[in-house]
């Protein structure tokens, strides 16, 4: 019956003679022809056969030239290295012929089971043995023979029970040897090392200390000493000073030491005495000008210092310094005198103190701490105040600088009398100069109506001496007037226009 369909589906549908799926006899397609491409003239130029050429390649073709045939081998080569001949195995005999072979039943080298032992015959068949076996315990140890050919016995071959025997004998011998080594250490002789209760003899050396020696000196004059501590507020310095007036209570030291405190509220300054005893101290007055400031403390009875002259102390003399360097207290060192009027000036750091000094200079070791402390000369008298030290790193290089103690005694006096010093004064403003020949103090500014401006000393005029000594720095000009009282007249020379001019100019207070 026929079957109808779609005609969109008329293409799939079943041939009209066939009864099952695709019909009684299957339908197959041809199969499509297949067509080489074409290939290219530049293909058919390469790879082409040539137009003159039928086969596969040209009949023409030239027959390559036969191999060369080498000569034959030496001799020598045949007989060493030639294939063996008929009949023979194995390698080619020797040239003196092969030795016959010793199959003898009573030679040494062959036994009846030779044709099993592969060792003994190349020839004979290979074949499995048993196992070897290796018996260490039955296998005897080998002997060792030293140089001169004597054997040498070791360890291993000796016995076990031997062994332990032995071990045993060498560490009793070494118990025995080391318990008698030290009984006799401890009973030989007739001292014993150890001898409890035993006391050294007292010797009395007899030191003698000559008067005016460096302890006879600081025996003397440290109980003078002081060393003073100031405290604003979470800060704190140490430096020293030196009891000049014991019933009152007065000590000098330095203005750089106590300005901090001057004024501030809270601010605490205190004197310790070398018996450790420590008392509050105030200021009675204090000089920027010269770095001096006197205190006093309520302690009557103290030991007080001799002060001597400091004109009469010469380059030199032997001096002895002490004071509280790094808030050691009673710290002495001792040198001699390098240097006086040796221009020094002072400006301390945190303190009002612009001073130029007349110092003394020594070679004693100085530190901070030792500034208000004591210079004293081989008779114990204090000749200058230490205030200052030359250093390149912080610490003492072998040049300290005082002032000296008839500055300090003038000073000190004025300061307990009124609570202030009063300074002479030239009223200029001078730098230190030199032509190559000649120093002096170049004169930068004048004050209107100062002693300078009333003498005629004008700008650019170079003092180079007063009262006919010489002046070579401006530090110099400021001792050369300070040695001197306000209302005093010096003489004054100046260099003005390439000639020099004396002026009198009458000093005003400063």
């Amino acid at each position: 019956m026929p079957v109808l369909v779609p005609d969109g589906e008329a293409a799939f549908a079943r041939p009209p003679a066939a009864e099952g799926p695709f019909g009684d006899a299957p339908v197959r397609l041809p199969p499509r022809p297949v067509t080489s491409p074409r290939p290219t003239p530049g293909q058919e130029a390469a790879f082409g056969r040539p137009a003159a050429v039928d086969g596969s390649f040209a009949g023409n073709r030239p027959t390559p030239p036969a191999r060369p045939v080498p000569p034959p081998p030496a001799e020598a080569l045949l007989r060493a290295f030639g294939p063996p001949s008929t009949g023979q195995r194995g390698l080619q005999d020797p040239p003196a012929g092969r030795p016959g072979r010793r199959r003898t039943a009573s030679g040494p080298w062959w036994k009846s089971d030779a044709r099993s032992d592969p060792w003994r015959d190349p020839y004979a068949p290979a074949g499995l043995g048993a196992p070897a076996v290796y018996d260490e315990d039955a296998q005897p140890g080998p002997v060792v023979v030293d140089a001169q050919g004597r054997k040498k016995l070791r360890l291993r071959d000796l016995s076990i029970r031997l062994t332990v025997l032995s071990l045993l004998a060498v560490l009793l011998v070494g118990a025995v040897g080391g318990g008698l080594g030290w009984y006799l250490t401890r009973t030989a002789g007739e001292t014993p090392l150890l001898a409890p209760g035993t006391q050294l003899s007292k010797v009395d050396p007899g030191v003698t200390r000559e008067p005016g020696s460096v302890s006879d000196i600081a025996a003397s004059v440290t109980p003078a000493v002081v060393s003073i501590e100031v405290r604003v507020g979470q800060a704190g310095a140490t430096g020293s000073g030196v009891v000049i007036e014991g019933e009152n209570g007065y000590i000098v030291t330095n203005n750089h030491v106590v300005s901090g405190a001057d004024g501030v509220e809270g601010a605490e300054i205190r004197a310790v005495f070398a018996d450790g005893s420590g008392s509050a101290a105030r200021i009675v007055g204090r000089d920027p000008a010269s770095d001096i400031a006197v205190l006093k403390v309520e302690k009557p009875g103290l030991v007080t210092a001799s002060l001597g002259s400091s004109g009469d102390v010469v380059v030199g003399d032997p001096v002895v310094a002490i004071g509280s360097p790094l808030g050691l207290a009673g710290t002495v060192t001792s040198g001699i005198v390098s240097a006086l009027d040796r221009p020094v000036r002072l400006a301390g750091e945190g303190s009002d103190t612009n001073a130029v000094i007349s110092a003394v200079q020594t070679d004693a070791p100085i530190n901070p701490g030792n500034s208000g402390g004591a210079l004293v000369d081989a008779s114990g008298a204090v000749i200058g105040i230490n205030t200052a030290i030359a250093s390149t790193g912080g610490g003492s290089i072998g040049l300290g600088f005082a002032i000296p103690i008839d500055t300090v005694r003038d000073i000190a006096e004025q300061l307990i009398a009124t609570g202030s010093a009063v300074h002479a004064t030239l009223g200029v403003a001078t730098r230190s100069v030199t032509d190559g020949a000649r120093d002096g103090a170049l004169v930068l500014n004048v004050e209107p109506g100062s002693a300078a401006a009333n003498a005629g000393i004008r700008e650019e005029d170079i003092v180079i001496a007063v009262e006919g000594e010489p002046v070579g720095s401006s530090e110099e000009l400021v001792v050369a007037v300070d040695a001197h009282n306000p209302g005093d007249t010096i003489t004054v020379e100046v260099v003005r226009g390439g000639s020099s001019t004396e002026l009198k100019a009458t000093l005003d207070t400063a």
